[in-house]
């Protein structure tokens, strides 16, 4: 996210910044903990220098921050590029999102595992938090729909040091057609190093917050992950993104998180020469961006929002894990 929206800042300064002004990018460690989003929203609500937040990252901090934001004594604006839980949605007007939410992730999760792998034993094992529950909830309803049987749905924290016993009850039940991890990226490197162990290979889904587990090696070969944004995805946009950043970041590809963060930057740059830097201005004019105004092109696609602040229309596509990248599914 950062080094996609320092890039974005770089590119709009070089050409005369907003109404000749250049724009400058503020950075935030909120360290995904909703208690520090908290103070990070007091502080840049309190701000009159700050004219909008791209973020949180993950679900609790923007739930968090979120509701600091609209409800503070000048509201401010929030985008998050990656917070999907369906709890977002609507919670006040000042917040927008840029990505799908749950309730896509996990329904095409389910339709993919039921429809293109044909499984029909599936067990979930969930990070217990707003994005954890979320997925698991969307994929489990929706897998039942399609006449799957999802076998257990086990929770896991940030701290759990062990799913053996998640990973052996599956395995004395007898097995699973497909794994869903509807964790973080640390839970699902967990996981798999426990079916390791255990000698099982069941074929293993996963969320958009999986982002970066093609880097793992071998451990993760074969992984299936949702995700809004592919690196190769088609398109002269994405193509002269892509190669901009490996020129300012030798050897990085930017995630889904920092695509969404460089769309966002120039969705809120063209959004404020027309706005100037008047909060209430900025939000109104956000809000009419794809209804009577124009829908924003950028490199994940179209953005387009509801009156929820969501992008209904963002299409989710499962990638494999093959040789270290994330490879998009034939027939999506």
């Amino acid at each position: 996210m950062r080094h996609a929206a320092e890039l974005a800042v770089k590119e709009i300064n070089a050409h005369g910044g907003i109404r000749g002004q250049p724009l400058a990018l503020r950075i935030m460690d909120d360290s995904g903990r909703p208690e520090v989003a908290i103070r990070i929203a007091q502080q840049l609500s309190d701000d009159p220098s700050v004219v909008a937040v791209i973020g949180h990252l993950n679900s609790s901090a923007s739930l968090a921050a979120g509701r600091i934001y609209g409800e503070a004594r000048r509201p401010l604006v929030m985008i998050s590029p990656s917070a999907s839980s369906p709890d977002l949605s609507g919670i006040n007007p000042f917040v927008f999102r840029a990505c799908p939410s749950d309730l896509s992730h996990g329904a095409q999760l389910a339709r993919y595992a039921r429809r293109m792998l044909n499984a029909r034993r599936v067990g979930v094992i969930y990070l217990d938090d707003d994005y954890g529950r979320g997925l698991r909830l969307s994929f489990a309803t929706e897998f039942r729909r399609l006449g799957g049987d999802v076998i257990e749905e086990d929770p896991m924290l940030s701290t759990t040091s062990s799913l053996e016993p998640y990973v052996s009850r599956l395995r004395q039940s007898g097995g699973v057609d497909a794994l869903m991890l509807a964790t973080d990226l640390g839970g699902a490197m967990l996981a798999l190093r426990e079916m390791g162990r255990a000698g099982v290979h069941w074929t293993t889904l996963g969320g958009d917050a999986l982002s970066g587990i093609e880097k793992n090696g071998p451990l993760a070969e074969g992984v299936r992950m949702s995700v809004a944004y592919l690196v190769d995805q088609t398109g002269d946009r994405n193509a002269q993104f892509v190669a901009a950043y490996a020129r300012s970041y030798a050897g990085e590809r930017p995630d889904h998180r920092g695509a969404t963060t460089y769309d966002i930057v120039y969705l809120l740059a063209s959004v404020l020469r027309d706005t100037g830097p008047n909060r209430r201005a900025v939000r109104d004019r956000l809000a009419r961006v794809g209804s009577d105004l124009r829908a924003f092109e950028g490199v994940t696609g179209r953005i387009a929002f509801d009156a929820h602040g969501d992008v209904p229309a963002k299409s989710v596509v499962i990638g494999t894990v093959r040789e270290g990248q994330l490879i998009p599914e034939p027939g999506q």
